[in-house]
């Protein structure tokens, strides 16, 4: 499934949805380049959480936890990280469930992974062909292509048109 994200508001729109829809123990790979939207995807995913306090990008510190919401947040950064920094962090703890309350867990960079859990949704943030038409000059126009592996999308997702809400 591929949408069309006009700008940063219909990447945090997308977001918000997902906050609203998805269920606990959901893991949501984040692929783009720098500055695709992963951030800002997350951000809307949180404050479709009811999360309040902002969420800021864990490029530093590689684990944020949002666990004051209608589910947990967790939103890692594998940016920074080497092979062996990231199997040292047992990642699988997050999408298990097993130290940690179940959530979503958001991962920037998941192409950086090892392993993968058994179910999870692939984000893949692309900018748009510089030749598509819009009405907004210099607009930040990206793609979201929404992969899921042994997972289903709610009707909500499957129905989104971001440019309306």
């Amino acid at each position: 499934m591929k949408i069309l994200l006009k700008d940063a508001l219909s990447t945090q729109r997308l977001g918000i949805i997902l906050g609203e829809t998805l269920t606990a123990n959901t893991v949501i790979l984040l692929e783009g380049d720098l500055g695709a939207g992963k951030t800002t995807l997350v951000q809307g995913i949180g404050k479709g959480l009811s999360i309040n306090e902002p969420i800021v990008s864990p490029t530093f510190t590689i684990i944020n936890e949002y666990t004051h919401a209608r589910i947990p947040l967790y939103h890692l950064d594998l940016y920074r990280l080497e092979t062996p920094e990231i199997i040292a962090l047992n990642l699988e703890t997050y999408w298990e469930g097993i130290e940690v309350s179940p959530g979503i867990v958001a991962i920037e960079w998941s192409q950086k992974l090892l392993y993968k859990p058994d179910a999870y949704l692939t984000i893949r943030l692309t900018k748009a062909n510089e030749n598509l038409y819009l009405e907004e000059a210099n607009s930040a126009v990206r793609f979201a292509e929404i992969i899921p592996c042994n997972s289903t999308l709610s009707e909500k997702i499957l129905a989104l048109d971001i440019s309306k809400k």
